[in-house]
């Protein structure tokens, strides 16, 4: 379900934090549910917004980690919580991702959430032990289609964005790599880095220091342009594989039945929290960016990256299991 914010909506909004912040702080915070681990980009960004927020608008966030089932855990907490503002989600593409993916969704998406804003853009990056006979997409690719079905490539775990960014390769190039499942990228990274997975899809967060003290080499980003963290890395596209766009987004969620007010005060709050320059500061030093959206485009970005990778999982026959 979709929240259209009028203009009257986002002025009752504003009017309704200006007066219900202070108050609102000291008497029932808001919890972000995080639904992954600590450590990771959801749990480092959704802490950076908090305490944005905490410091913008007097709203006290408090981040709750419910890690589990791929996110869907803490998602459907979130979606079964009451709409009363005071509980909303930060998540990831894996909130499109599941619906497709897993065999018992507890939640509708569309039905019983509304997403508040896209707080984020990250690309992934593809990465590889230096040791590795390939220092380009172009000779990955060639690799791997001397070796058909042999080439395997590690992700964060199945359903996650580096897993479909990896099946999304094999579908274009046709190498047929082998997923390999780890519980996190982290505990993926050792075996990248020995070589006996050869490579991964990554979060910029997850490959940044390990690139940095050449542990592993950065192959290619997987943004429409180059990150600013990693400026001498070519995107996909730059490497001959034109269209090859993935998004490690994150965004903010409440209950559908939230009220229309309700989401303006919070979407008004989110503005200010992200217009700040340590906001945008911290989100760099993870390797994303800022990006705010209306809840309209918000619902635009959730159908396109719903039907694309409904559509992948479908035509790879990729499963949960």
């Amino acid at each position: 379900m979709t929240h259209s914010i009028t203009r009257a909506a986002f002025l009752s909004g504003l009017a309704t934090l200006a007066m219900a912040a202070p108050a609102r702080a000291q008497q029932r915070p808001l919890r972000l549910v995080l639904p992954y681990a600590p450590g990771g980009v959801v749990d480092t960004l959704g802490r950076v917004v908090g305490m944005a927020l905490a410091e913008t608008a007097g709203i006290a966030a408090v981040a709750d980690n419910r890690p589990g089932a791929g996110g869907m855990i803490g998602t459907d907490h979130v979606a079964k919580s009451a709409p009363d503002g005071t509980t909303a989600l930060v998540m990831d593409p894996a909130v499109v991702i599941n619906p497709s993916l897993q065999a018992n969704v507890p939640y509708d998406l569309f039905r019983d959430l509304t997403c508040v804003s896209i707080i984020s853009s990250s690309p992934l990056v593809v990465v590889a032990a230096p040791n590795q006979p390939f220092r380009t997409m172009q000779e990955l690719v060639a690799f791997g289609r001397t070796r058909p079905g042999a080439l395997t490539f590690a992700s964060a775990g199945v359903g996650t964005t580096p897993h479909l960014a990896g099946e999304l390769l094999n579908l274009r190039t046709g190498i047929n790599a082998t997923h390999v499942p780890y519980r996190g990228i982290a505990a993926a990274m050792p075996d990248v880095m020995s070589g006996a997975v050869p490579f991964t899809f990554s979060s910029i967060a997850g490959a940044r220091g390990l690139i940095a003290d050449g542990r592993l080499r950065a192959i290619a980003t997987t943004g429409t342009t180059r990150p600013s963290s990693l400026r001498d890395v070519p995107t996909l596209a730059e490497s001959g594989f034109a269209d090859f766009v993935v998004d490690l987004w994150l965004g903010v969620f409440v209950p559908s039945a939230t009220p229309a007010a309700t989401i303006a005060s919070l979407h008004a709050a989110l503005q200010t929290a992200l217009r700040r320059p340590e906001t945008a500061t911290a989100f760099e030093r993870a390797g994303a960016e800022v990006r705010f959206t209306t809840t309209a485009e918000s619902e635009r970005t959730l159908r396109s990256e719903y039907e694309m990778w409904r559509n992948l999982i479908t035509t790879q026959r990729i499963t949960a299991g």
